[in-house]
């Protein structure tokens, strides 16, 4: 496996997975993938990345989206973070995430953020693994589909980025 940046040309393959994971109900509030360009203006220009194996295949993607666009935010970002349903349990979330981490301290980003469902323990595992920590509990926080959920809210904070 290899951790490359996204591009263009891997949309196909990440919107399949990111509807994979939509499609468990437990991934997301989004109900249907984005077009392309409605994405690519929803996340940040950097940090984009995919893990894909000796053949090219995607296995899973990571991205991330400003929480604000107030300036004293700029170093803050939401993590996305989806593994394709044959590549789970194998390491690649786990190498994805921390490809992240380190390509977002490279670009200046010092808080990453995270929102999970409650029941995704998978995931919010695998964030508790790659040194986030449960900062608060959201409760009945939106809809899905009809049903009114929960959420966790995680964070990391860089040891080296921002520190002042």
């Amino acid at each position: 496996m290899t951790i490359i940046p996204m591009t263009d040309a891997h949309w196909p393959a990440v919107k399949a997975i990111y509807e994979a994971g939509i499609a468990t109900g437990n991934a997301t509030f989004e109900t249907q993938a984005p077009a392309w360009e409605a994405w690519d203006t929803a996340h940040l220009g950097h940090s984009r990345l995919v893990a894909v194996d000796e053949a090219g295949t995607v296995l899973g993607w990571a991205a991330l989206s400003p929480v604000s666009s107030r300036c004293v935010y700029g170093g803050v970002a939401e993590i996305s973070i989806y593994i394709g349903a044959e590549a789970r349990g194998q390491g690649v979330g786990r190498q994805l995430l921390q490809a992240l981490i380190a390509d977002s301290e490279a670009h200046g980003i010092w808080t990453l953020q995270a929102g999970t469902f409650e029941e995704n323990k998978a995931s919010i595992g695998l964030h508790t693994q790659a040194g986030f920590r449960v900062i608060g509990h959201r409760e009945r926080i939106g809809q899905h589909h009809g049903v009114w959920r929960n959420t966790v809210q995680m964070e990391r904070r860089s040891p080296t980025v921002g520190i002042a």
